[in-house]
């Protein structure tokens, strides 16, 4: 049985149950369809922490999704479990892809500056200080990036930013 079916709250029901009558309702391809029923599910296994389910839902997603954008977001969430798992160099991967399905997906950004910027903390404690610039440059650059798009989103990394002289 799909999990978009085995919904225990009334929020997933109620998204479940709205879903599915949008996707009656639009002119979709039922390939389109299917594709949005993997990723819902796969959204649905993320949120309760089932990732090994959740990939292979996004995966099932990614071959049957053509949308550059809708990608962008299938590509978004693998990258968020591999950044859960500690992956980072995978997630890195994932959030570069879905940035060039969609530039504008500010969170990604986020998520590349997080990675630098904890990547650029743990040179700091193997004494590699030109490494952690270096790092701590590249998050820079990101969170600029992603605090153009959504001004009001960083605040703590607007203040990283102005503490260490980077904006």
């Amino acid at each position: 049985m799909p999990r978009s079916q085995r919904n225990d709250n009334f929020i997933d029901k109620t998204f479940t149950v709205i879903a599915d009558i949008l996707l009656k309702v639009l002119p979709t391809s039922n390939r389109e369809k299917q594709a949005f029923s993997y990723y819902r599910d796969g959204m649905s296994a993320q949120s309760e922490g089932e990732y090994a389910e959740a990939l292979q839902n996004y995966y099932q997603a990614m071959r049957l999704e053509t949308d550059a954008y809708d990608r962008s977001y299938i590509l978004y969430n693998i990258g968020l479990i591999h950044t859960s798992n500690g992956e980072h160099g995978r997630a890195l991967e994932y959030y570069y892809q879905a940035l060039e399905r969609n530039a504008l997906l500010f969170q990604a950004l986020n998520n590349i500056a997080v990675i630098y910027h904890y990547r650029g903390e743990q040179a700091i404690e193997n004494d590699e200080a030109e490494i952690s610039k270096i790092l701590f440059d590249k998050a820079a650059d990101y969170w600029k990036e992603a605090i153009r798009l959504a001004p009001t989103n960083y605040i703590e990394a607007v203040n990283w930013l102005k503490i260490t002289n980077r904006e």
